[in-house]
């Protein structure tokens, strides 16, 4: 995990681990009882949680971008207006997120993901 524990810091870390796929290095930047819920399919917690959804979810993809076009902070939230892109077999399939991250004492303690399930599942349909 960075030393560092300013909100906008950690998270920016965190999702440019995640958008390399580096599980080892996303997860030092989460609490080990981080709530993480991605609004239209429910909350999992821990590590194991995080892992559990993200890793069956990105198997698929060959590349992934993360374009983060907006960040603004109030105290210890950080919300993160991002698009994010994925290289499947056939192509590029994009998703508009917002994600709204709690870090207390330089961890993300809670995630919440936003965005319109139906978008990825045509994206991840069409390019698969």
């Amino acid at each position: 995990m960075a030393n560092d524990t300013d909100p906008i810091a950690v998270t920016t870390a965190f999702m440019a681990a995640m958008a390399q796929l580096d599980y080892d290095t996303g997860m030092t930047y989460l609490a080990d009882d981080v709530a993480y819920t991605n609004m239209p399919m429910g909350t999992v917690h821990g590590h194991d949680g995080v892992r559990g959804v993200l890793e069956p979810f990105f198997a698929p993809t060959l590349e992934n971008e993360w374009v983060i076009t907006n960040t603004a902070v109030n105290g210890p939230i950080v919300f993160m207006e991002r698009l994010d892109r994925h290289r499947l077999p056939n192509g590029w399939a994009e998703l508009p997120v917002t994600g709204v991250f709690e870090v207390h004492d330089g961890l993300i303690t809670a995630w919440r993901d936003y965005f319109d399930l139906n978008t990825i599942v045509q994206g991840f349909t069409d390019k698969a």
